[in-house]
């Protein structure tokens, strides 16, 4: 009976991740915004049915941690040209170390005495709500940037900073719940003593896994079993270091799509052909069902209790980043490349909060007093993002075309 009802409920997200495309397809929205519309839509009419789901967000966290994460950010680096990511990595660096801890204590600032209620909403929770809102999904705005045709490195360090971003966020994240929590370990390591760990950890392990793919591929050298090995590979890295060996599992799975992808790309490339599509409709699936989950969790109460501290969200998101963006504008100056001023304005507008955002507030313990107000801070910039910022920010692009 339980494996029936896992079956119907991976059935029902998947049915509603496939209406969510064809309404983008029929009114010619974003794909994350009409799976999230299914999934609002959802809530209301589902129960009028009298079926019940069983999808809450208290039993998300595994599978959006261990399966859905791991994909997309594997499917993210194998997609990025090592050659240009190596050209723009100083800034890439600075703005996902520096500009990530400065986001997210401009954030966490903000919301802390916006909010004013420290018994209710300590330092703790801003700070975990100041580093969720400092991740970053670039998909939206470089695909738009693509299509005008915009600086190649502009979509780089917006492609790569989303990457490695992703990696600190985590990290900061994972340190913060333990905080939070009071869980072992969490005072036994300096947060330098950490941060090298699991950061180095996760890219050595990474670098490991990517050779043992490589080797796996070219031993057996089949296009379909090429699929198998990196499907394999990219879950399992993260499995790896997350739960063994207690490192970076974003880090890991980015070092084993790197080394990976540059092993065979000097020994075998014919093994790849059909790769990269295959982890387009992956990411496509797993995206849209994530923004799926996002709408079934959602309730009309986030709106209705919490909708000062989503506009106190909303504008400590846009006013940290523009602070961060403008810091490490001035400090990449040195840099052999550095970051435009006339890139400042997409950097901004177009930082939409996605699939990392979603997929950590829904890995919340619930056991947190606050966990419902950070879920709903972040669920209402996230819609703020993609109803305002993503259709808006195209005329920013055309902007920086024109200029170009």
């Amino acid at each position: 009976m339980g494996v029936e009802l896992v079956v119907g409920q991976i059935l029902l997200i998947v049915a509603m991740a496939l209406c969510g495309l064809i309404l983008n397809r029929i009114l010619k929205i974003d794909n994350s915004l009409g799976c999230l519309l299914v999934g609002v839509a959802a809530v209301w009419l589902v129960p009028q049915w009298g079926i019940d789901t069983g999808i809450r967000a208290n039993n998300l966290q595994d599978l959006v941690f261990y399966l859905l994460l791991p994909i997309l950010i594997f499917e993210a680096v194998w997609h990025i040209d090592p050659s240009d990511l190596k050209r723009w990595l100083k800034p890439i660096l600075l703005l996902a170390s520096v500009g990530v801890i400065l986001s997210t204590l401009f954030s966490a600032v903000f919301i802390y005495y916006g909010i004013n209620h420290p018994s209710g909403f300590p330092w703790i929770a801003a700070l975990i709500c100041g580093v969720v809102l400092a991740t970053t999904d670039s998909a939206i705005t470089t695909t738009k940037l693509e299509q005008h045709k915009a600086s190649k490195g502009l979509i780089t360090l917006m492609k790569g900073e989303s990457l490695f971003s992703d990696a600190t966020t985590i990290v900061l994240f994972s340190l913060l719940i333990a905080i939070a929590t009071h869980s072992e370990g969490s005072s036994t390591l300096s947060i330098g003593t950490f941060f090298i760990s699991t950061f180095m950890g996760g890219l050595v392990l990474g670098g490991i896994m990517g050779l043992i793919a490589a080797i796996l591929i070219l031993l057996l050298a089949s296009h379909s079993t090429t699929r198998i090995v990196l499907l394999f590979i990219a879950i399992g890295s993260f499995y790896l270091a997350q739960n063994v060996f207690e490192v970076s599992g974003i880090m890991s799975v980015m070092g084993t799509a790197i080394v990976a992808r540059k092993c065979l790309n000097e020994k075998e490339h014919s093994f790849l052909l059909g790769a990269d599509g295959n982890w387009h409709w992956l990411a496509l699936l797993f995206s849209s069902v994530l923004f799926v989950l996002m709408g079934l969790v959602i309730t009309p109460d986030m709106f209705s209790h919490q909708w000062l501290a989503i506009l106190i969200g909303i504008g400590a998101a846009i006013i940290s980043r523009s602070a961060t963006i403008f810091i490490c504008t001035i400090v990449s100056i040195p840099f052999s490349r550095s970051i435009q001023k006339n890139w400042q304005g997409v950097l901004i507008w177009g930082d939409i909060r996605g699939v990392v955002a979603i997929a950590l507030v829904l890995t919340l313990p619930t056991s947190l007093p606050y966990w419902w107000t950070i879920q709903s801070i972040v669920f209402g910039v996230v819609l703020f993002n993609l109803l305002i910022q993503a259709p808006t920010s195209r005329w920013l692009i055309r902007k920086i075309k024109a200029d170009e």
